[in-house]
């Protein structure tokens, strides 16, 4: 019987993953957050208000974690998922602070897109990861 190994990680780049992980345990409930601001057949939605303040801790604190992965092998995903979190986080709070009438539905749509958008990379960042353990022997 044949078994299949999993490639692993090169031991420099453990940490970073584990790192990396940390972050993205705090950007996809953000994201989850935001969403949840859609209403349903069912709901009414979270409040955008409420939604906005989760979203903006919740990428902070992703932010506060993000050295923790930064490495050679990583630094241009690294910069877009940097150069995301701050667009989203910027977003959100002016989205907050100006509280316009996004006009229904549609209006709701175009701002949860609008602020998940700059978080794409992360996506790309872990693609990466997963580079480097394929490219590992």
């Amino acid at each position: 019987m044949t078994f299949f190994r999993r490639k692993q990680l090169p031991p420099d780049l453990r940490d970073p993953l584990l790192a990396f992980r940390e972050v993205l345990a705090e950007v996809e409930p953000a994201k989850d957050a935001l969403t949840a601001v859609m209403p349903t057949t069912r709901l009414p939605g979270r409040s955008l208000p409420d939604a906005l303040m989760e979203f903006e801790e919740r990428l902070t604190k992703a932010g506060d974690a993000m050295a923790g992965w930064r490495r050679p092998e990583t630094e241009s995903v690294w910069i877009e998922c940097r150069d995301g979190l701050a667009a989203a986080i910027e977003g959100a709070a002016r989205l907050r602070a100006q509280a316009p009438d996004l006009g229904g539905f549609e209006g709701l749509i175009w701002a949860v897109e609008s602020l998940l958008d700059p978080l794409e990379p992360f996506h790309d960042a872990a693609a990466r990861f997963r580079s480097l353990r394929e490219s590992a022997r």
